[in-house]
């Protein structure tokens, strides 16, 4: 199965400004919290997160009932972005999930491939 999404830095942007830290608890974990707000551009980790976490749920096909914080996206060493599953997707889906995450200066885009075991 294959996800994407893409989403304008600035939508994610005015929810940082407008909603703050109820935006990102709601929608990050504290990992992706710290990641994105170390960035000089922290908005831009926060859009491509978002699209990330978007594609992988359209991948996925999940239906109602699922929370953002079940979809983390953390980093490896190498810089490769990589998914970690929690909660009832992580019991529910045991499959191999690829993501690509990018942004220009004014979108983020996900890509997410899943592959069954």
């Amino acid at each position: 199965m294959i996800g994407t999404d893409i989403i304008e830095i600035d939508r994610i942007k005015d929810a940082l400004v407008r909603y703050g830290d109820k935006f990102k608890a709601r929608v990050y974990t504290q990992a992706e919290i710290a990641y994105c707000d170390a960035s000089k551009k922290p908005e831009e980790r926060y859009a491509a997160r978002f699209a990330a976490k978007e594609a992988v749920a359209k991948a996925l096909q999940v239906d109602d009932g699922w929370s953002w914080q079940e979809i983390e996206i953390l980093k490896k060493e190498s810089g490769a972005p990589y998914v970690v599953l929690h909660g009832k997707l992580k019991e529910k889906y045991s499959d191999l999930i690829h993501i690509s995450i990018s942004h220009s200066q004014t979108d983020a885009i996900a890509v997410s491939v899943i592959d069954k075991k």
